[in-house]
């Protein structure tokens, strides 16, 4: 991509590699030999150079079909997988997983939002999609670095925060995720037409809508699910 400096494709390839990073060292927590964790472990390799190879080849640049071939081949995938660990795997996979590994990953939208920020002074995506518009995501990243030290203190999870956290960070994910999906070039594009989303269409931004926010996505809802089930480990 044109006009992005080398050290935003950087720190945008390590923010997700340690997205992935923390996600292992959660699976690992549960154990490597579960079937649901063999299955992560094996499956997220190749979810990277599956989607590294459709964006280096130009496929989603391919602006005129609806809806978007991100949906089908970059979204709809991981969104099928967590649905499926939350009918064969919650006992064996997801109250096992431990919540501060669950919060921690959110750190990474610290970066993340930096990175969006720079797209926006290169052109490549709207300014609705930054902390200076419409995108409030940097605050859950802000508020897990806090609950890190808050809500784990003295051998104790404190509930209602962890619960709070969740649901906030669901909202402020909510958000961002539908602006961003309304800016893509797209005959379904409703926002940001001097200035669409293009940066989600090219490597290594891909990895934002296709591993970066499912992830965060998938430990909302699994820490919710322990919390609420009372489970605190």
């Amino acid at each position: 991509m044109e006009n992005i400096p080398a050290y935003v494709s950087l720190v945008f390839i390590l923010t997700t590699f340690a997205t992935v990073a923390i996600l292992l060292q959660a699976i690992k927590a549960v154990g490597l030999d579960d079937i649901p964790s063999k299955l992560l472990v094996f499956a997220l390799p190749l979810w990277i150079v599956f989607q590294t190879v459709l964006a280096i080849g130009g496929f989603y640049q391919q602006t005129d079909s609806t809806p978007p071939r991100i949906v089908f081949f970059g979204v709809l995938p991981p969104v099928l997988l967590i649905a499926l660990y939350f009918i064969f795997f919650r006992a064996s996979f997801i109250e096992k997983l431990p919540l501060r590994l669950l919060t921690a990953i959110h750190l990474v939208r610290i970066p993340v939002e930096l990175t969006l920020y720079w797209l926006f002074g290169a052109g490549q995506i709207p300014r609705i999609m930054t902390f200076e518009g419409a995108n409030f995501d940097v605050v859950s990243g802000i508020l897990a670095l806090i609950i890190m030290f808050v809500a784990f203190r003295g051998g104790k999870t404190n509930r209602p925060l962890i619960i709070g956290f969740n649901l906030v960070g669901l909202v402020l994910l909510a958000i961002i995720v539908t602006i961003a999906a309304l800016s893509v070039e797209s005959p379904m594009q409703q926002l940001s037409f001097d200035q669409p989303n293009r940066a989600v269409s090219f490597f290594p931004y891909i990895f934002l809508p296709t591993i970066i926010v499912p992830i965060v996505f998938a430990s909302h809802l699994f820490a919710l699910y322990k919390s609420l089930r009372g489970n605190l480990q």
